[in-house]
């Protein structure tokens, strides 16, 4: 099974009512026959499918190619478990916009209702907080994430869905992550990435052609004084530091060109020219980093206040410092069955769409899953069939 990326078209439009409540019921049935079948972690694993995930958001009857279809068949599903998380063993956190930033407390509180250990809880928020970070901080891409879902099971099976958008180009990439088989969480956790766009000079540290680099950063980090101190014997400009001159083979413009370290202090950077917001955040990445002990390029990541900047930073020091040149390389490498919601491929008809619902409700009461899982799905989930949202 394929995991990894997919690019689609920016949808400012909305998910009518009537439509979102008919993605919620067929997700719930859906839903529960996968999983009585097969199992949780088998559902995630195939939420962490691309390929899977796109036809299941286009079976609903959303549109194939926009950037609604992630946020609108997450948040039905999210709906759809409503009521029926404890027994299907799989928990849903975050969501879009603000409430994704709410993510890993949702997660926290998910864990106290279930009485799940709390090392297991705080190791489930810490990951939501890393896949967010390797998305926008190792994989710079130029997509703003903006939809970020942790979904969850006891046992210790999880997944991620979440999406970033890039106005520039017009289009939404949406980021897959499935907690089986990863080995590291920062070096390619994407296995194989979809995208009809291909995003020139695309700085990707989570590649394996870029561990040279990210040992690099690591010493770097590991001797501070070298760091920020003494890297002003790379390039000086008068009284003041440039990290870097890029050239136009990497990039034809990039942010870190018109920045500057004050080569006297961390606490003379406001005289230095530089915005006071970068220069606030600088300085607090910076200290922290000062501040902290770190064994990996993990330990670098998830430190507090460093982000895509800092990183960079860091990346293109270790680059003039060491000669380990990071990649460039974007990362990048289906199914109607009502229609869609802006009439494409034809408008969604809405009587085949309940007739099809009705079908399988009756389906699965009857004999679906078998003679020995029949009695055992009709007996969990009674009130799948009554429930009408």
């Amino acid at each position: 099974m394929k995991r990894g990326v997919a690019t689609f078209t920016l949808d400012y439009g909305k998910c009518p009512p009537w439509l979102f409540q008919r993605m919620v019921k067929l997700a719930r049935i859906i839903t529960v026959a996968v999983v009585e079948r097969f199992g949780p972690d088998e559902f995630l694993e195939r939420m962490s499918d691309p390929v899977w995930f796109q036809s299941f958001g286009s079976l609903l009857a959303f549109d194939w190619n926009a950037s609604g279809l992630t946020t609108t068949t997450m948040g039905a599903l999210k709906e759809a478990l409503f009521g029926l998380e404890t027994d299907l063993g799989i928990f849903v956190a975050g969501g879009k916009g603000k409430t994704s930033k709410k993510t890993p407390d949702q997660i926290l509180a998910w864990g106290r209702r279930i009485n799940l250990p709390e090392q297991k809880s705080r190791r489930y928020a810490y990951l939501s907080k890393l896949t967010a970070k390797v998305d926008s901080a190792l994989i710079q891409d130029g997509f703003q994430l903006y939809h970020h879902n942790f979904l969850f099971t006891k046992q210790g099976g999880w997944a991620v869905i979440q999406q970033g958008m890039n106005t520039e180009v017009g289009r939404a990439r949406r980021y897959h992550w499935y907690s089986k088989h990863l080995k590291d969480l920062t070096i390619e956790p994407h296995s194989a990435i979809q995208s009809e766009v291909t995003i020139p000079k695309v700085l990707n540290l989570s590649a394996k052609k870029s561990l040279p680099n990210r040992e690099g950063t690591v010493e770097l980090v590991k001797h501070k004084k070298s760091l920020f101190y003494e890297i002003r014997r790379i390039k000086k400009h008068g009284d003041q530091l440039t990290l870097l001159d890029l050239s136009n083979e990497d990039f034809s413009d990039h942010p870190v060109n018109h920045q500057r370290f004050d080569q006297s202090s961390l606490n003379r950077l406001k005289d230095s020219g530089v915005p006071e917001m970068f220069t606030k955040q600088l300085e607090d990445s910076v200290r922290n980093l000062v501040e902290k002990s770190v064994d990996n390029f993990e330990e670098v990541l998830m430190t507090p206040k460093v982000g895509p900047k800092t990183i960079r930073a860091l990346t293109l020091i270790s680059e003039v410092v060491f000669g380990s040149k990071p990649s460039y390389d974007d990362p990048i490498r289906y199914t109607y069955a009502f229609g869609g919601k802006d009439g494409v491929p034809y408008p969604i008809n809405k009587k085949t769409y309940d007739e099809t619902i009705e079908i399988i409700e009756k389906a699965l009461k009857k004999s679906s899953l078998g003679h020995d899982e029949k009695e055992k799905l009709l007996r969990r989930n009674e009130k799948l069939f009554t429930k009408s949202s």
